[in-house]
């Protein structure tokens, strides 16, 4: 499944990553479940993880993440598959998700070649 920039199209995404066929593909601001059908699209597949990666991780990284949690999804960041133009806002986005209440029971941080499918 695809998200991305509400002004992007899926011709925009890296073919390796980008939702193959009719696999879903949601166009929103820094929320993904913001003014979208994410939140269903995952409870109608039985999905109850969420992999949060991407750039700019102090704005969807954070707040996806911290929404999928709130929302009752289990929230898996793959520290190496985010980025930020500062390393500052890098490492912020990780430890916030690690520590914030309520969140860091549901949030795993971990790295990519450490998720299994």
């Amino acid at each position: 499944m695809g998200t991305t920039t509400a002004n992007s199209e899926r011709a925009d995404i890296v073919p390796s990553v980008a939702p193959k066929g009719d696999e879903p593909f949601v166009k929103s601001v820094l929320d993904k479940f913001l003014n979208t059908d994410l939140e269903k699209i995952l409870k109608d597949k039985g999905i109850t993880t969420v992999i949060a990666v991407g750039q700019l991780a102090q704005g969807a990284v954070i707040t996806t993440g911290s929404e999928a949690a709130q929302r009752g999804f289990k929230v898996i960041v793959a520290v190496d598959g985010i980025a930020a133009q500062d390393d500052y806002y890098e490492q912020y986005t990780v430890w916030h998700l690690g520590n914030a209440p309520l969140l860091s029971n549901r949030v795993t941080l971990t790295s990519t070649d450490l998720i299994k499918f």
